[in-house]
């Protein structure tokens, strides 16, 4: 595509930033999650525009952000009592909710779904500047589709200089993976990606809400995408990754003739490996984890790996949502390690 002036704004020039979304202009945007590629959710051109400068598929649906709960009605066709339940509970925070749409909600915000997926940032710099746009904003993780996501605005810059008219630096991100979605369209309501705010805690709320079976196996190719991240292949470095599941000590064993890959590791494990590693948090911390993923696999390129075996993060809490995305960055390709009482541990590929 062709190339364009990205200029890199502070959080002193939100006005201009605001003027920028007005106008129908692309502005790279922090949030507490990931930073978001914005343009005015409402505008099809302004939608449209997001798609070709992340060269995201079309028919995978954009997140709108609200500053509050007043601004949606106007998206939506019907708001159950569910929601308000919801965002009394989680809101503002890295909580998605699918509602159907309203006809002001243009099919290229919503990937040509009768829905839309709506959340209420916690930054402060990104409800503020919704405020200022007067408008509800359509934002994406600012990356090229595919890659990991941006957690820092050296990401966005690595990324989208050039293809977009802003990015503002708002500094690191604090949760380091995309909100939860979760859908009120089904019954039971379905969580369609994990995040911060996990299923323990939404169960709190909706006791019967469900995990749905795309949110850890491969979603078919005809099948359409209900939320972002549950199609396509997804935060993935341009190294080969594998998932590997098993203790510290089989992962270990597992890595000791492998030294012409590298290991994606936690950080108390880099010391007893005898390969090239990248640690993405503690082994117990999974939040630890989440702020620290995308910029791990990030990392992988910057230093040419090639092959990287990945210890798989434990899948409860937090950790759902760490999983999720390891899984999809090794596009499925899973090995788990059989605990024996003699010698390595064989493979077992799933």
């Amino acid at each position: 595509m062709a190339t364009r002036e990205t200029k890199l704004l502070q959080t002193g020039q939100l006005a201009q930033a605001a003027a920028l979304l007005r106008a129908g202009k692309l502005v790279a945007i922090p949030t507490e999650t990931v930073y978001g590629l914005a343009a005015d959710a409402l505008n099809p051109a302004a939608a449209a525009a997001i798609y070709a400068a992340k060269g995201r598929p079309s028919d995978n649906p954009l997140i709108v952000h609200v500053a509050s709960v007043e601004e949606i009605p106007l998206l939506v066709r019907e708001l159950p009592d569910a929601l308000y339940r919801l965002a009394e509970a989680y809101w503002p925070g890295p909580m998605t909710v699918v509602l159907p749409k309203s006809e002001r909600v243009p099919d290229e915000t919503s990937g040509g779904l009768d829905t839309v997926a709506i959340r209420i940032p916690a930054h402060p710099v990104a409800r503020e500047l919704i405020r200022l746009a007067g408008t509800p904003l359509a934002a994406p993780s600012a990356n090229l589709s595919g890659k990991p996501s941006p957690t820092c605005a050296q990401h966005c810059i690595n990324d989208l200089s050039g293809r977009v008219d802003a990015i503002l630096d708002g500094g690191p991100c604090g949760v380091g993976v995309e909100s939860t979605v979760l859908t009120l369209c089904t019954n039971p309501p379905r969580i369609l990606r994990p995040g911060a705010v996990t299923l323990e805690m939404l169960r709190k709320v909706l006791a019967d809400i469900e995990l749905d079976e795309a949110v850890f196996t491969h979603l078919a190719d005809d099948q359409k995408a209900a939320s972002p991240g549950m199609k396509y292949k997804h935060y993935a470095p341009k190294a080969k990754v594998v998932l590997v599941h098993g203790s510290s000590e089989q992962f270990r064993a597992f890595m000791a003739d492998k030294q012409d890959a590298g290991a994606l590791c936690f950080d108390e494990e880099e010391k007893g490996l005898c390969c090239r590693c990248v640690t993405y948090g503690n082994g117990q911390d999974a939040a630890s984890q989440a702020q620290r993923l995308f910029d791990a696999l990030r990392q992988l390129d910057t230093e040419n790996f090639s092959l990287v075996y990945a210890h798989a993060a434990k899948e409860g809490g937090v950790g759902q949502a760490v999983y999720n995305r390891l899984l999809r960055a090794a596009g499925f390709e899973e090995i788990v390690l059989p605990v024996v009482e003699h010698g390595m541990p064989a493979c077992v590929d799933l």
